[in-house]
């Protein structure tokens, strides 16, 4: 008997894990399947990137794709909230997009090409739809000289970049002076307090107050208590139809305008949230979602300046969350 009892004791304590470590919660960086986000090589990526210090490579993401035909789909593209440039926009798989001083928007020229498009892959307007509360209009495509078709964002051509390796990250910035991640209208990203260079500021202008905040972070609301806001002070939510173990989502296509995701944020721009189960979300759509505790994060179109919280108790389903990842204010 005590025998039996000691391997009872064992296989509890193997299903609490097996359960624990369901979606990765001892590594924050981890997608659903337990594989670090963005740790497998895209597709037809060599093991090593090997970008020079000019910016140009024989490997890396992209490698072999200077013809166009291995472009990326854009897919559903998403805004991300940085700390050092502001939002960015990102593509269905998080990867942030860039944009290339040499290029132009008007008329829309990519020329970017051969040993530059095996670091610089192209962007394929293929399925692309624009981030939530960003112009459609602002989203189209140019043929490049070899017949294939890019994404442009306010006219200018879209890339990734081969030594971005996990989704949110931004090593491509400031390359050689001339690569840019590109914000919603296609500009330069950079923070509310700072104009992109080349994008005619008015000098005597009166800047926009800058933030430091982080990509998520805790704030004292008067009725809710502890909730957590992203960067823009926007409260985060969390869908009671979804679930944790395993991680899966009940809001789709439509639902999606009204309440879109909160994008991948890296763990360590994050305040006063616990790092459980803080993954990264490969929805069955493609678009790449930050978690708490496991639990999808999402934001309330309806909120539309910082502080309000006119999600909270949305049809029944739809409550604030804690900083660990609880419902806020939902009954028992």
């Amino acid at each position: 008997m005590k025998t039996w009892g000691n391997a009872a004791l064992v296989l509890t304590a193997a299903a609490v894990l097996t359960l624990t470590t369901a979606c990765g919660q001892e590594k924050g960086d981890q997608t659903l399947g337990g594989q670090p986000a963005g740790a497998a090589n895209p597709a037809g990526a060599p093991a090593d990137s090997g970008a020079g210090s000019d910016g140009y490579a024989s490997g890396g993401y992209g490698s072999g794709t200077a013809d166009g035909t291995g472009a990326e789909p854009a897919g559903q593209l998403a805004v991300s909230a940085t700390k050092q440039l502001g939002k960015v926009v990102t593509d269905s798989e998080g990867f942030t997009l860039y944009r290339f001083d040499k290029d132009s928007s008007s008329p829309p020229k990519a020329t970017c090409e051969g040993d530059c498009a095996a670091v610089w892959p192209v962007v394929s307007p293929e399925g692309a739809k624009p981030p939530a509360g960003v112009d459609a209009s602002l989203l189209g495509e140019v043929t490049r000289s070899d017949g294939s078709k890019q994404l442009t964002i306010g006219g200018w051509p879209m890339y990734r970049y081969a030594k971005d390796i996990q989704p949110g990250d931004l090593n491509g910035q400031g390359v050689g002076g001339t690569w840019f991640a590109s914000a919603p209208d296609g500009k330069k990203a950079a923070p509310a307090s700072a104009e992109a260079p080349d994008e005619g500021a008015d000098e005597g202008a009166e800047e926009a107050p800058g933030t430091d905040a982080a990509g998520l972070s805790v704030r004292k609301d008067p009725k809710l208590g502890d909730i957590v806001v992203d960067s823009r002070g926007m409260t985060v939510y969390r869908f009671k139809k979804d679930s944790a173990w395993p991680m899966k989502t009940a809001c789709t296509g439509a639902c999606l305008a009204k309440w879109p995701v909160v994008a991948p944020v890296d763990k360590n721009d994050i305040e006063g949230i616990t790092k459980k189960g803080f993954v990264t979300f490969a929805r069955p759509d493609g678009i790449k979602q930050q978690t708490i505790d496991c639990w999808p994060l999402y934001t309330f179109a309806g909120d539309k300046t910082p502080g309000e919280t006119n999600g909270q108790g949305v049809g029944g389903t739809w409550y604030a969350v804690s900083p660990e990842g609880k419902l806020v204010g939902a009954p028992k």
